[in-house]
């Protein structure tokens, strides 16, 4: 069989397991319990500018998602599920809209499925890593069960696909394919709290690296999608940022700093700010010696401590943000997996099952009501943190070195 026959028969597969995933969900799930509130405020806001022409951010969209959530107009102290993306947000959405609610979210849930899967088979790509196949299918299901990626797809979570995006947008960048690269990461910006640092940094590499098309694609990706924007909808910019203006009025958490600054110890703002510049200022000092000092050993682990960092310092983020935190994981998997070539596989089985198994107990016995108490948003990010820190020559050494102009 020719490769391109190979390919041909893969996309008929996936094509065809899609369509019995969606119907699946939609019978036995998205029908009859409605929900997935994340995806819900896009879905109807799309849906209210395509389908009744009306202003996404504006009073009467607003009301209609309040409607579709709760039922009834918002009160005081709830979420009142605004719009609250990028205006373009609206064109990805626009094949969703055409259906009911209970097909859409069902597409929708079933893509994001998707976009777990594939970025985690473009990270076994990324690092090389050849897992047992036993072992390949427990990490496949984690993917999906892992607390951070089940919540997500719950919600509804748009920020899974971002986090497809962004690891496209690295293994692109590692296989010189820089075009879909800048594609890919010109869509991520969806969620722009989700990649303000990525964004900067991977630009900023492209630049002192020469890959034009990279910066060139991503530049021409964005301006269409903001020139369309503002064709469409004149006012977009300035009442998105009255919606986020208005965020921190209805959200009872902020950062991981936040929490551990504020609501721990009291300290307010100032404690917050001195953290949040303290690993701001490492940050910097980081990409310095891979931008400036050149040392491309390090890209690939400076990419994971500023997605980490992201998620501690963030005005505001949300614990299905943390799937990012499965690119730093795969390379420790892989590396237990290849330093202990007899019992490795059974050790990365059981970090698996404490991984899978204590967020969620952590969960279930803090939870308050719907909502997530303040200590879940803790201990995944700042482990993370300092895996990375303390094994930062491992990462140099061992991980995947970026391809660059001699």
């Amino acid at each position: 069989m020719t490769r391109q026959a190979q390919i041909g028969l893969l996309l008929v597969v996936v094509v065809a397991l899609f369509a019995i995933v969606t119907v699946l969900t939609h019978n036995v799930f998205t029908a009859p319990y409605p929900g997935m509130n994340d995806f819900m405020s896009r879905w109807e806001g799309a849906r209210s500018y395509w389908q009744d022409g009306l202003n996404p951010y504006g009073d009467e969209a607003s009301l209609s998602i309040q409607e579709r959530i709760y039922g009834r107009p918002v009160v005081e102290g709830e979420d009142p599920g605004y719009f609250a993306y990028p205006f373009y947000t609206v064109f990805p959405l626009w094949p969703l809209v055409q259906a009911d609610y209970a097909w859409g979210s069902a597409v929708w849930m079933t893509l994001l499925q998707g976009c777990l899967i594939a970025a985690f088979f473009l990270l076994l790509n990324l690092f090389g890593w050849k897992p047992a196949p036993w072992l390949l299918g427990l990490l496949v299901l984690w993917t999906l069960a892992f607390y951070y990626a089940a919540r997500g797809l719950i919600l509804g979570q748009p920020g899974i696909p971002v986090y497809f995006l962004e690891i496209l947008t690295l293994w692109a960048l590692f296989r010189r394919r820089d075009g879909l690269a800048g594609v890919a990461l010109a869509f991520s910006t969806i969620k722009p709290q989700m990649g303000y640092l990525i964004v900067p940094f991977l630009l900023l590499w492209g630049l002192r690296e020469r890959r034009w098309r990279f910066v060139g694609v991503f530049a021409g990706v964005l301006t269409a999608l903001m020139a369309a924007s503002f064709l469409l909808q004149p006012s977009w910019l300035g009442d998105w940022l009255a919606q986020l203006g208005g965020y921190s009025s209805y959200t009872a958490l902020g950062s991981p700093v936040w929490i551990i600054m504020e609501y721990y110890l009291g300290l307010g703002s100032a404690g917050e700010w001195a953290a949040n510049l303290l690993l701001y200022g490492a940050l910097l000092w980081v990409w310095y010696d891979v931008l400036w000092g050149r040392k491309h050993e390090r890209f690939l682990w400076a990419a994971a401590l500023t997605l980490t960092i992201t998620h501690l310092v963030a005005p505001r983020t949300a614990t299905p943000h943390y799937i990012v935190f499965t690119l730093p994981l795969v390379f420790y998997f892989q590396q237990i997996t290849r330093n202990n070539r007899r019992g490795g596989s059974l050790w990365v089985a059981l970090i698996l099952l404490a991984l899978l198994v204590i967020p969620w107990m952590h969960f279930l016995l803090t939870v308050d009501g719907e909502f997530e108490h303040p200590a879940v948003y803790l201990p995944l990010p700042f482990l993370i943190l300092a895996l990375l820190w303390f094994t930062r020559r491992l990462w140099w050494r061992e991980s995947p070195r970026i391809a660059v102009e001699s």
